[in-house]
């Protein structure tokens, strides 16, 4: 009976902890970050560079991949399903994606880390 009543109340403060750490919000840097830049600014960036833009994702072109746009062209980008995280977007949303250039000699992409709509 003991053993069963410290389990419980253990598995019951477990509970209550993980409630508390689940509804306090994640810590982080609050200061300047990566500056926006378009389309054209960021095909000239090598490979890992890390990005900011704002446009739209036109359209789906399968297997993760996407075509984005702004005022100054288009480039694929590649959105994990994980990296949607719950964001739901068409082709006449304003999204800010945020990620790095994937870039080797036949290739040009951006490796999208998270999207958000504006």
């Amino acid at each position: 009976m003991k053993k069963t009543v410290a389990i419980s109340s253990f598995a019951l403060i477990l509970g209550l902890v993980g409630n508390v750490m689940a509804q306090q919000p994640m810590g982080g840097f609050n200061g300047p970050s990566i500056a926006k830049i378009n389309v054209a600014e960021a095909l000239k960036l090598g490979d890992d560079a890390p990005v900011v833009l704002e446009g739209k994702i036109e359209k789906n072109l399968g297997a993760e991949k996407y075509l984005f746009t702004d005022a100054t062209g288009s480039v694929t980008i590649e959105i994990d399903n994980e990296d949607w995280r719950g964001v739901n977007v068409n082709e006449k949303d304003i999204v800010e994606i945020r990620g790095e250039v994937d870039k080797d000699l036949m290739n040009f992409e951006i490796d999208v880390d998270s999207v958000a709509k504006k």
